[in-house]
């Protein structure tokens, strides 16, 4: 089993998309954050966690799913580093690979030395392009595929039925 650990807000900071969002809307920018988790999950089968601080959400620590990720709110006095070095040792086990996704220099060394391997926001970033892009090709190939009708239907008899469905005589 492949986990994938996220400093979320260092994510938010370093994907142009997401840190011009959290100018005027950090939930917003941590909601888009948590749905492209969820794509990267549902299309690598890695179980994707995200953990933000407690720093911008004030209060007792939270664990919740959003579209089937878990996303983590550190308890106060708790940065989203020490909680991702302590589920990086907690989770390490012969049956996982955990990969943490930091631009966090320090981070990387500390969760590398736990032996978990590292990903930079860049290069999540770009793996989440890439992911897009497979996406995209895979509809489109399920729609070349799908026929039109589950019925032969002429030409002619296609456009008469598509202009009884426009509403057109």
């Amino acid at each position: 089993m492949d986990i994938l650990l996220v400093d979320g807000y260092n994510i938010i900071g370093a994907w142009p998309e997401l840190r011009i969002l959290k100018d005027h809307d950090l939930p917003a920018a941590r909601d888009r954050l948590v749905e492209r988790m969820a794509e990267y999950q549902a299309y690598t089968g890695y179980h994707v966690i995200v953990v933000f601080d407690a720093y911008y959400v004030q209060g007792n620590k939270k664990k919740h799913q959003n579209h089937k990720v878990d996303v983590i709110f550190t308890k106060e006095n708790e940065t989203a580093d020490e909680r991702i070095e302590k589920m990086a040792i907690s989770l390490n086990n012969r049956k996982t690979q955990i990969h943490v996704a930091t631009s966090d220099f320090t981070e990387q060394w500390a969760i590398f030395g736990q032996g978990a391997l590292r990903k930079s926001a860049r290069e999540l970033l770009l793996e989440m392009f890439a992911i897009e892009k497979g996406i995209e090709k895979n509809v489109k190939r399920i729609q070349e595929k799908r026929p039109a009708s589950k019925i032969p239907l002429s030409d002619e008899m296609a456009k008469i039925f598509e202009k009884w469905r426009r509403g057109q005589k």
